[in-house]
């Protein structure tokens, strides 16, 4: 089980004259997105062969899709229902984050250009829908109630993104130097039974609580900027 709570650089790559840094958290990032396309490769594959009488594996699969159309309809709206695609993928994407550590590999979301990067996206998705559903209006919402308001509207958008990723990079990180503070100091004996608990609170619950909170946070705010009114 991997608790190093720093990351490292595996690699260096000169592009141009530019220093390209493979680092952990780019490796192991490829590996999660590896997994995700694997499995979804073989949930298409197999959904060609679905039948009338499901099978194990179909029901497992209708009943994820039905519970997460569900999910996404009552945060995001029937407006936003196309986005459930991309919040599915990014649900996998963060959990699988945390799940990894259990294999031995450090969590990409401990990493604050991880976490940074999941909510940029956030935000940019909330401004193209802004702007595709409120058009001119959404612009005019920065500047309002009053035109002097403007300063202090853009600084609350900006802060979004800044502090959503900060909340799951806090979150997984701390999990992530209880361990490794626990590995250091605890006796031989005990590194076999109190760090297998601590790993399924940090690992698996604590990180199913966070990829919950940020992908709800994440259609609220996408939500909150294609609606008429704020």
């Amino acid at each position: 089980m991997r608790v190093d709570a720093s990351t490292k650089n595996l690699a260096v790559i000169r592009i141009g004259g530019v220093e390209v840094w493979i680092t952990e958290t780019i490796v192991n990032t490829w590996i999660i997105m590896l997994a995700v396309i694997v499995f979804s490769i073989v949930v298409r594959v197999k959904i060609k062969k679905f039948k009338t009488l499901p099978g194990a594996f179909q029901n497992a699969v209708e009943a994820i899709v039905e519970t997460f159309d569900s999910f996404v309809s009552s945060i995001a709206g029937d407006k936003l229902y196309h986005l459930g695609n991309w919040f599915f993928m990014m649900i996998s994407f963060i959990m699988l984050s945390s799940v990894v550590s259990l294999i031995g590999l450090r969590s990409p979301t401990a990493d604050w250009s991880m976490t940074f990067a999941c909510a940029f996206a956030t935000f940019l998705l909330s401004q193209i829908m802004g702007l595709k559903y409120r058009r001119t209006g959404y612009l005019k919402s920065f500047f309002e109630p009053y035109f002097f308001f403007f300063p202090l509207n853009l600084i609350g958008e900006l802060s979004r993104p800044i502090s959503l990723s900060f909340r799951l990079f806090g979150n997984v990180l701390t999990g992530t130097i209880i361990l490794a503070l626990l590995y250091s100091v605890a006796p031989i004996y005990l590194r076999f039974v109190l760090p297998a608990a601590l790993h399924a609170y940090f690992d698996l619950i604590t990180g199913a609580i966070q990829t919950y909170i940020f992908c709800v946070l994440s259609m609220s705010f996408i939500r909150a900027a294609s609606a008429e009114t704020v």
